[in-house]
C-alpha cells in the first residue's frame, strides 16, 4: 500500500490502494498507549460503518477501541498480530508492520473527511 496516509481525529491512519485501504494506529496513539499487551482484531467479512468500533488494542496502561475511518467490509487482518509475541509490531512499527486490518471501502468519498499528514500533525499539537 504505497499511497498517501490520511488520519482520523481518533488517531487511526488509512493508506488507500484502489478501493482497498490498510488501517492502523498513528505513532502518536501508540506513544499514548505505551506497550501493547493484546490486540483483538475484527473478523474478515465484518461490515463496518465509519465511526464503528472495528477492533480493540490493550496496553499496560489502558484499553482503546479502534474506530473504522471509513465504511466498508473488513477483508483482511494482520495475521502476524494473532501471535502474542508479535504485538510488539504495533509498538515498534505502527505505520508499517504493525497495521491492523484492511477494508474494502464502500464509500471512498469518506476519505475527504479525514486529515492529511500536515493537518493531523497540527491537530495533535493542539493547533
Amino acid at each position: 500500500m504505497g499511497s498517501v496516509r490520511r488520519y482520523s481525529k481518533d488517531h487511526t491512519w488509512i493508506a488507500v490502494d484502489g478501493m482497498r485501504a490498510r488501517v492502523g494506529i498513528s505513532d502518536f496513539a501508540q506513544g499514548e498507549l505505551g506497550d501493547i499487551a493484546y490486540v483483538e482484531l475484527p473478523a474478515a467479512g465484518t461490515a463496518v460503518q465509519r465511526g464503528d468500533v472495528a477492533c480493540t488494542v490493550d496496553s499496560l496502561k489502558s484499553s482503546s477501541e479502534i474506530y473504522a475511518p471509513v465504511t466498508g467490509t473488513i477483508v483482511e487482518v494482520n495475521a502476524a498480530l494473532s501471535a502474542e509475541e508479535n504485538y510488539v509490531l504495533v509498538n515498534r512499527d505502527p505505520l508499517g508492520d504493525g497495521w491492523l486490518f484492511e477494508i474494502e471501502m464502500s464509500n471512498p468519498a469518506e476519505l475527504d473527511l479525514l486529515l492529511d499528514e500536515e493537518t493531523y500533525a497540527a491537530f495533535i499539537r493542539g493547533a
